[in-house]
């Protein structure tokens, strides 16, 4: 998986198409992420407890990683991996060629 928690990324494809935010949540094994203010879901839920409100919530799901692409010097760009002189393995913007991060 080559996007991590913070990266900001641009949606590609979908509903949410252009859309950016903040990746808040990674999960590899099923390749999906939770970006900040996209793909929103409403959930139905009980009140628990008396001080807790139940109720129609709004909130983020999971988008497919191949829908979003890493935004870098705000110009989506793809990922690559390139080791360094100490044997150090850094991610790499292929536009541009510069390290990330």
């Amino acid at each position: 998986m080559k996007l991590r928690k913070n990266d900001t990324v641009i949606v590609i494809s979908g509903v949410d198409k252009g859309k950016t935010g903040k990746v808040l949540s990674v999960d590899p094994a099923r390749e999906k992420v939770i970006v900040e203010g996209v793909h929103f879901v409403k959930r139905h839920t009980k009140q628990r407890s008396q001080g807790e409100q139940g109720g129609i919530l709004e909130k983020e799901a999971p988008i497919a990683v191949s829908n979003v692409m890493l935004l870098y010097d705000n110009e989506p760009t793809r990922i690559g991996y390139q080791k360094l002189a100490d044997g150090k393995k850094v991610r790499v913007a292929k536009k541009t060629g510069e390290t990330i991060e």
